[in-house]
C-alpha cells in the first residue's frame, strides 16, 4: 500500500506506468503488479502512497491518462493471452464449484490464486490469443455470469508463484 504500485486489467506485470492526473495536472509513476480494478469503468487502481501522490485520497476517483513508460523485456518476448474474469472467491471450494461449471460450458477454465490475507481465488475462463478474442468471450459469458472482465493472463507470474 505505502510503494509506488498498481493494479491493472491487462498491461502485463512489472510496465512502468506514468498516470497523469486530468484535472489538477499532478503525475506519478507506477508499476503494474497486480490485476484490477474489479469495479466497471475504473482502468487502474493505485496503492495508497500512489494516490495520495496525485491528491486523489479525499475524492477517491479521478479522470487520469496512462503513459507506458517501460514494459518487461520477458512480457514483450512471451506472447499475450487474455481470460475472463468471471468471480474472484476467498473460499477456494466455491471457487472450484465455478470454475468446474465454467470449464463444462467453455472448455478451458482455471483457478488462479492471488496472495495476500485473506488469499483470493481468481477464477478465469478462456485462454485467448488477443485480448479481442476475450472480448467476444467476455460478450458470451455476459447474459450468464455478471461483473466479469478480460485480464491478461501473466504465464511468467504464474509459474514464479507455483
Amino acid at each position: 500500500m505505502e510503494t509506488m504500485v498498481a493494479a491493472h486489467r491487462t498491461l502485463p506485470f512489472g510496465t512502468q506506468v506514468r498516470v497523469v492526473d486530468l484535472d489538477n495536472g499532478k503525475t506519478v509513476d507506477v508499476r503494474i503488479i497486480d490485476r484490477g480494478p474489479f469495479v466497471a469503468g475504473r482502468i487502474i487502481d493505485l496503492s495508497h502512497a500512489a494516490a495520495e501522490a496525485i491528491d486523489m485520497i479525499g475524492p477517491g476517483l479521478a479522470r487520469v491518462r496512462l503513459d507506458i513508460l517501460s514494459a518487461p523485456s520477458a512480457a514483450l518476448a512471451e506472447p499475450a493471452t487474455y481470460a475472463v474474469q468471471v468471480g474472484a472467491f476467498a473460499d477456494r471450494s466455491r471457487a472450484e464449484q465455478l470454475r468446474w461449471t465454467m470449464e463444462r460450458r467453455y472448455g478451458t477454465a482455471r483457478l488462479v490464486t492471488r496472495s495476500g490475507t485473506p488469499a483470493l481465488w481468481r477464477v478465469l475462463v478462456g485462454h485467448e490469443p488477443t485480448e479481442g478474442a476475450a472480448m467476444q468471450l467476455l460478450q458470451q459469458l455476459g447474459g450468464e455470469v455478471a461483473h466479469c472482465f478480460v485480464v491478461r493472463i501473466d504465464e511468467a507470474a504464474e509459474r514464479a508463484s507455483r
